[in-house]
């Protein structure tokens, strides 16, 4: 337990010198300007600009001992956002964002948690115990202009759904089907995938909870809490979702998989759903894949110089394996889509194994994945070889089977693209020889592998500049070398000081500072020297020196080239790129 969240200070001065905010000077100033003016502690700190007015909130709120609530990052309640009208939230400057229905609670937010008046009034008009904390103004009107007007729709429609529940208990017993197509339950699950559309999310889960169900989205590549819906409409959202999904309603036990198609505000949508038993019944994640959405260059990707170089040349050639890596969820398979959108001409046959299909490819022969009727990557490779194939795109390499088929498809004279789950491009090979593939073989075959990760590039609507810090410039200079130097001395033959991107947030990126994603890339040709230390079965650290040396960026190189770029971030390199 961090004991500092204990500790008892004696005023709001103390809690900020303690979180190493302010300094020892800062605090003298301030008792000064205080004898002099007869200021609050707070309107001082405000005016001399010492913090943020989001740390002087949390430092307030922890000197209060009272919660401090992030809204731009917590999911919160339409049941009791409803409890408490437009009017009084605006009034009070107060947000009711979850309800307990248990315990009779409703958990508020608000500018002056100590305003005990309000609270009274509140716990009046609810006839429920009031659980108060604390957040910026700016969050909180943020908050309710957002949130009373835009989400009017599921807030509504949960309660018509909750009525009707109660109704239904009353008089008798409705099927599960005949619920789920009802229109406030059909309009909840609308409303959740409108939203999904609006903020560019590619995939909703909803996830119950033993009070409540709740609602997430991925926005470039994050998860983030929306909602949190009354747990007993739950059995029905999901009835919905699995009519729609053409899944069966009365099994709940095994997980199930199918897809539908959506479409709202001139957006085309097709959702693949997955289905999962839990403790507290069915969670349901529904991948988002745009029908609109066009293929886009490896430019666009994220490649670029010799790294862009390094992959065209590789796929220009008539024949090998081209491979890339990375976990799920780091943009392999939109890579290799980009990859094929390039070498998918006329003059050849393109054939594809995939689990499943994304995108929907022009000139393209795409097979999609049939464990149950026997087709997997391995018998659908088979099958291709029959097909008078030249380019060749395998999903993943999951097996060792698949893995020699890639090979000998590849020394038989075909282009092969696949994808491997390896935390980086000099894992590939020894990862290829621990499922058995033949040394010799394999270095015939290997043409090029490409790691990768995604990460989030900066709102360009309200990103700022900050200066780089001595830490900062130290870690810039281990990981780039000598690459430092020339961006360094190409700023200043530009005349411009060379300045890190520094987050803000705005209504366009939702408040987060983020606003798109980008990849960071390490792309590895297979040299001589390279085909040498395979045969040897040497270690993925001693390849990886090799190909650096060679001239490879990894891809923490190219993150960072990208943040001094102003693309990125340093902490967004940091968390997609530490292994």
């Amino acid at each position: 337990m961090n004991n500092s969240a204990l500790k008892t200070y004696k005023s709001l001065v103390e809690v900020l010198q303690d979180q190493g905010l302010i300094t020892k000077q800062n605090s003298e100033d301030i008792a000064l300007r205080r004898v002099k003016t007869g200021e609050t502690e707070e309107d001082v700190i405000r005016a001399l600009r010492l913090v943020s007015e989001e740390d002087l909130i949390k430092a307030k709120a922890k000197f209060l001992k009272v919660p401090f609530i992030d809204l731009d990052s917590t999911a919160f309640s339409p049941e009791a956002l409803s409890l408490v009208p437009e009017s009084v939230a605006q009034k009070y400057k107060i947000v009711a964002y979850r309800f307990d229905a248990k315990t009779k609670t409703l958990f508020v937010t608000m500018v002056n948690p100590l305003d005990l008046e309000t609270l009274e009034f509140l716990e009046k008009k609810t006839s429920l115990k009031i659980s108060a904390a604390m957040s910026t103004e700016k969050q909180i009107d943020s908050f309710i202009k957002e949130k009373y007007i835009r989400e009017k729709s599921i807030t509504s429609e949960v309660n018509k759904a909750l009525d009707e529940r109660k109704a239904e208990e009353t008089v008798t017993r409705k099927t599960s089907e005949s619920v789920a197509v009802e229109a406030p339950v059909a309009k909840i699950v609308s409303t959740i995938l409108e939203y999904a559309i609006k903020s560019r999310a590619s995939d909703v889960h909803i996830e119950p909870q033993e009070d409540n169900v709740r609602i997430r989205y991925r926005i470039d590549g994050i998860l983030q809490e929306k909602y949190l819906l009354p747990r007993n409409v739950h059995d029905a959202v999901v009835s919905r979702i699995k009519i729609l999904s053409d899944l069966k309603i009365d099994e709940k036990r095994v997980p199930q998989d199918g897809r539908f198609f959506f479409s709202a505000d001139g957006n085309d949508v097709d959702l693949r759903v997955s289905t999962l038993p839990t403790t507290y019944g069915e969670k349901v994640v529904m991948r988002l894949l745009k029908k609109s959405q066009k293929v886009p260059s490896l430019p666009d990707l994220g490649l670029r110089g010799l790294a862009l170089k390094n992959l065209m040349n590789s796929i220009q050639r008539p024949h090998g394996i081209i491979i890339v890596c990375g976990p799920t969820g780091s943009g392999k398979t939109t890579t290799l889509y980009s990859i094929l959108d390039i070498v998918a001409t006329s003059k050849v046959n393109v054939v594809t194994i995939e689990d499943p299909v994304e995108y929907q490819m022009k000139g393209v022969n795409q097979v999609q994945v049939n464990v149950q009727a026997g087709l997997t990557f391995a018998s659908a490779l088979r099958s291709f070889l029959r097909q008078d194939p030249n380019i060749i795109m395998v999903g993943e390499i999951r097996d060792s089977e698949t893995a020699d088929l890639a090979i000998n498809a590849a020394l038989t004279g075909h282009l092969v693209f696949s994808t491997l789950h390896t935390n980086d491009a000099s894992g590939v090979p020894p990862r290829l020889l621990d499922m058995g593939a033949e040394p010799f073989l394999l270095v015939s075959s290997l043409n090029c592998v490409v790691g990768q990760r995604v990460l989030r590039r900066v709102c360009k609507d309200c990103v700022s500049q900050s200066e780089i810090s001595p830490d900062q410039e130290k870690e810039l200079k281990e990981t780039l070398g000598p690459i430092y130097n020339l961006i360094e001395d190409k700023y200043k033959k530009e005349g411009k000081k060379m300045m890190l991107p520094k987050i803000v947030g705005c209504e366009k990126c939702n408040n987060t500072g983020y606003m798109g994603r980008i990849a960071i890339y390490e792309v590895m040709p297979v040299s001589e020297k390279l085909s040498k230390l395979i045969i040897e079965k040497a270690a993925a650290a001693e390849i990886q020196k090799q190909a650096m040396d060679e001239g490879m960026l990894t891809m923490k190189q190219d993150g960072y080239v990208k943040v001094l770029e102003g693309i990125t971030t340093m902490d967004e390199v940091v968390r997609v790129a530490q292994y």
